[in-house]
């Protein structure tokens, strides 16, 4: 197959993933060989605390097409990707390392690219090592991000996604935030845009990193990134209280014409706890928006950068410390 000039850099994310990735560069490898690019693959190393690094530092000693960026660390697999990007040149194509996000699927990406789209989202058909639950609540949370959000979102879109060389320097000049939710970022860019469908594989090795609580606190500041209707809801309460405040007293008035005074201890009761349930609930939601809000003044980095290894990033000492 001829070379083609076009620079393509795929980014893995890794965070313990010792026993996938010899299977994961080989297949990689392999598949971007035969697509006859220029292409780089750009590990990032999140802070793993198993034998990724060594098994990294390897590839990129004995592949000349291998960069590791290595974290001071764990950052979260959204700051790994945000590094990638930074770190990447041309067109860029983001991934997992445990081969849940299948590879055979990069050809079909670079037609879309080569099409002239800017951003190409892939869409989860299936997941069977999931499970029911985590099915069921991937799909909710893009109904209520549909429901809530001025942006449309593919449903079941994954971090599995590839954006043109100028969607990413988009991405690394304009979308800095320390809270963030980066394939609703990629979707909310506008440019021509489109999406493939692919099923997800079986995990090459190890488990899951996302546990229930962690995938609920990202779906929380996610809503928050993307919406300030939450916040509305104090505004529809107080008129839904007003309300029921208006026909309590009509049925208290009515009452007491009839039988001289009502039997309201019951009544009493619930409003108050219906009223104070109502008044936590947006309280909880203004910590919320207040906690995302904390975060991006601080500005503290989304990432360290400890290490580099490659052939970009030869010469530069271990010690060498970035963050952004």
């Amino acid at each position: 197959m001829v070379e083609r000039t076009e620079m393509l850099t795929v980014v893995v994310s890794v965070y313990n993933e010792e026993a996938a990735l010899p299977l994961c560069h080989e297949r990689l490898t392999e598949v971007l060989r035969e697509s006859g690019r220029d292409y780089t693959l750009l590990f990032v190393n999140d802070g793993s605390r198993d034998r990724s690094a060594e098994i990294l530092d390897r590839f990129a000693a004995e592949d000349t097409r291998v960069r590791v960026l290595h974290f001071s660390r764990n950052f979260g697999h959204e700051a790994a990707m945000i590094a990638g990007i930074d770190y990447a040149e041309g067109a860029v194509i983001c991934m997992d390392a445990d081969l849940q996000h299948p590879p055979q699927c990069i050809p079909a990406i670079l037609a879309k690219l080569d099409e002239g789209f800017d951003v190409i989202s892939m869409v989860r058909t299936a997941n069977r090592s999931a499970g029911i639950i985590k099915n069921l609540t991937s799909s909710a949370f893009y109904g209520v991000m549909n429901a809530l959000s001025g942006t449309r979102f593919e449903k079941n879109a994954s971090d599995f996604f590839a954006v043109s060389a100028r969607a990413a320097e988009v991405l690394r000049r304009d979308y800095r935030e320390r809270v963030r939710f980066l394939r609703g970022y990629v979707q909310s860019l506008g440019f021509r845009s489109t999406a493939l469908q692919y099923e997800a594989a079986e995990r090459a090795a190890g488990q899951s990193k996302y546990s229930l609580a962690k995938l609920f606190r990202f779906s929380m500041n996610t809503i928050m990134s993307f919406s300030d209707l939450p916040l509305r809801l104090g505004i529809y309460a107080g008129i839904a209280s007003g309300l029921l405040g208006l026909i309590l007293l009509i049925y208290s008035i009515v009452m007491k014409v009839r039988i001289g005074a009502p039997a309201g201890y019951t009544t009493i009761i619930v409003v108050i706890c219906f009223m104070f349930a109502v008044l936590f609930l947006i309280l909880g939601i203004m910590g919320q928006y207040i906690g995302v809000l904390f975060e991006e003044i601080k500005g503290r980095p989304i990432y360290i950068v400890a290490a580099e290894r490659g052939r970009k990033r030869e010469a530069e000492s271990e010690q060498t410390i970035k963050s952004q």
